[in-house]
């Protein structure tokens, strides 16, 4: 009974002296799992059809840097540049700019006359000589006019779209403005043409407009045309649209009071005053006006 009581005495003792050890062992947590990821939508691959557009939006910008192309009835002349071609035959591919002699140098074919050629007699022509010399039995050859600079008018001045405008046969002077984009609402009431040897004369829009082919001349390659902007007068003060109007012809005072919208309540046709080179002139309402007069319409006295 007494070794048992000792053993349970030496039991005793050894836990409670294990317990502050078991005490003392750091405790290690395992790490809460992560969250998982949030999964991105899936990712759908975008159709022909959405890719198109774009494709389509870069390929503009080197559609635009292609040179322009001459009229189909412009006749070659010297330094003008022509792109000439034979279908399936990549090796016959020339650009060239014609020589002051009007010739241009093609392979096989050497030194070429071109000048006085349009695009399409030019073709013919150097399919029968490629027949001829046997270099191939059925060529289908191509020209095109990628460079004008040759036949062309000038168009300075009040029109739409001033420049070079190539010309392939026999314009009238009215086309050849038509062509520039008409004439602006700015512009004076006669355009001026001017001949390569310096020699000019001026018409009158309305007859290049409304006349016969006496009042509309034809134009040639190095003509100039120039369109000048119309004489300007001035009207202020009891005005409804103040400010500054072109001349037209058979401008009197009486037709600029109504270009100007007429006269206000408070207005006065006693009360006008017009300045010209500085100077006040008393002029009649149907007298004719000249450039830069200022005309001043007063207050009436109430």
């Amino acid at each position: 009974m007494k070794t048992r009581l000792s053993q349970f005495i030496l039991l005793a003792a050894a836990a409670s002296a294990a317990t502050p050890a078991l005490a003392q062992i750091p405790t290690r947590r395992l790490p809460a799992p992560a969250p998982a990821p949030a999964q991105a939508p899936p990712q759908t691959l975008p159709s022909l059809q959405q890719t198109a557009p774009a494709a389509t939006a870069q390929a503009t910008p080197a559609a635009d840097a292609l040179p322009a192309v001459a009229p189909a009835g412009y006749r070659i002349g010297a330094d003008d540049v022509i792109d000439v071609d034979v279908l399936g035959q990549s090796d016959f591919k020339t650009r060239a700019r014609v020589r002051t002699d009007g010739t241009v140098t093609l392979p096989y074919l050497g030194v070429v006359p071109v000048s006085g050629e349009t695009a399409i007699s030019l073709a013919d022509k150097l399919a029968a000589q490629l027949r001829a010399g046997g270099y191939y039995a059925k060529p289908v050859v191509s020209v095109e006019i990628v460079g004008f600079v040759s036949n062309y008018v000038v168009v300075l001045g009040e029109v739409g779209s001033a420049g070079l405008q190539p010309v392939d046969r026999g314009y009238r002077l009215s086309e050849i403005i038509a062509r520039a984009g008409g004439l602006r609402g700015s512009a004076a009431e006669d355009v001026t043409l001017t001949h390569p040897d310096g020699s000019s004369q001026k018409y009158a829009f309305k007859k290049l407009a409304s006349g016969g082919p006496d009042d509309d001349p034809v134009i040639k390659a190095g003509d100039k045309i120039f369109v000048p902007a119309a004489e300007e007068f001035y009207i202020y003060g009891q005005i409804n649209r103040p400010g500054v109007y072109a001349i037209r012809s058979d401008m009197t005072m009486r037709r600029a009071v109504g270009l100007g919208g007429g006269i206000t309540a408070s207005g006065s046709m006693k009360k006008v005053k017009v300045f010209r080179n500085g100077e006040e002139r008393k002029i009649k309402l149907d007298e004719l006006l000249q450039p830069g007069d200022v005309i001043v319409i007063g207050e009436r006295a109430f």
